[in-house]
């Protein structure tokens, strides 16, 4: 059967919370918003100081780690958990840390500024943010990507929830965070024209994922079959952060030049811990 005659099933937002909030400036209390489940997502404009988006995505390009990854996004530095066994994410971790480190270690990073920021809003609730670990192993700080895919998509849609479901992870702690909510964050340092975020009111259940074959990758869902839900299209400039609930299917519509942006995701795996991993 064609992916695009298969009806998705799942749950669907009401309208009040399909939506983003925007802001000029950093407000950490709406992203505690986005990992309590309680919106779906905001974007921070023009956050990121013009010298930091600068040295990172020098840093980027530079960065002797950054490999070519076919089809979308084409250039990253970090490691991606998607797809593999715990081992061997996390292994590959290990092995760029440092790369990693230098381009996310620019003066006036974004990403230890929010970080730091979320740290402290969440200090109020008795609860903080790390990295995700496992028997004294780290994941991935960050996740540098770079594309400029052709065709529809840049990035295709796809759903964060369905990779944490995967056996070969099963005791990573990750896993917990789907009692709660999964955030995405990007950070976006360079940027050129199109590359809009798409979102549409749509989180897949497990009958879904199953009739199309992506119970461990949520990757792809078919522009067809998602034509029946409401989206959002949001414009993506550089210097800008946005955090929103990775569950519904999103994709990045196409674009020219290069559309670089750290990013990282993360979820509370008990009321007193947040976990980010890439």
């Amino acid at each position: 059967m064609h992916q695009s005659t298969i009806r998705l099933s799942g749950r669907q937002a009401d309208k009040e919370f399909f939506r983003f909030e925007e802001r000029g400036e950093l407000d950490y209390g709406l992203v505690l918003d986005v990992l309590h489940g309680r919106r779906l997502g905001v974007i921070f404009r023009d956050v990121i100081p013009p010298a930091a988006r600068k040295s990172l995505t020098e840093r980027f390009w530079a960065s002797p780690a950054r490999q070519h990854r076919e089809g979308e996004p084409s250039h990253y530095v970090g490691a991606y958990h998607w797809n593999k066994d715990t081992d061997t994410y996390l292994g590959e971790a290990a092995e760029v840390a440092e790369h990693v480190r230098k381009v996310i270690d620019a003066p006036d990073s974004p990403w230890h500024l929010f970080r730091q920021g979320v740290n402290e809003a969440l200090r109020e609730e008795g609860a903080s943010l790390r990295v995700a670990r496992t028997n004294g192993r780290s994941a991935c700080a960050a996740l540098i990507r770079a594309w400029d895919k052709e065709g529809d998509f840049s990035l295709d849609p796809h759903e964060d929830e369905a990779q944490c479901k995967d056996p070969r992870q099963v005791g990573f702690e990750i896993q917990r965070v789907l009692d709660h909510q999964i955030c995405a964050v990007n950070m976006c340092t360079e940027h050129s024209d199109g590359g809009r975020l798409v979102i549409w009111n749509i989180r897949p259940d497990d009958e879904t994922r199953h009739s199309l074959g992506i119970e461990r990758t949520g990757l792809p869902y078919a522009a067809e079959a998602l034509a029946d839900f409401e989206e959002l299209r949001l414009e993506i400039r550089e210097g800008d952060i946005y955090a929103f609930n990775g569950a519904f299917v999103h994709a990045v519509d196409a674009n020219t030049g290069n559309r670089t942006t750290v990013s990282f995701i993360m979820g509370f795996t008990d009321p007193r811990t947040v976990v980010s991993w890439t």
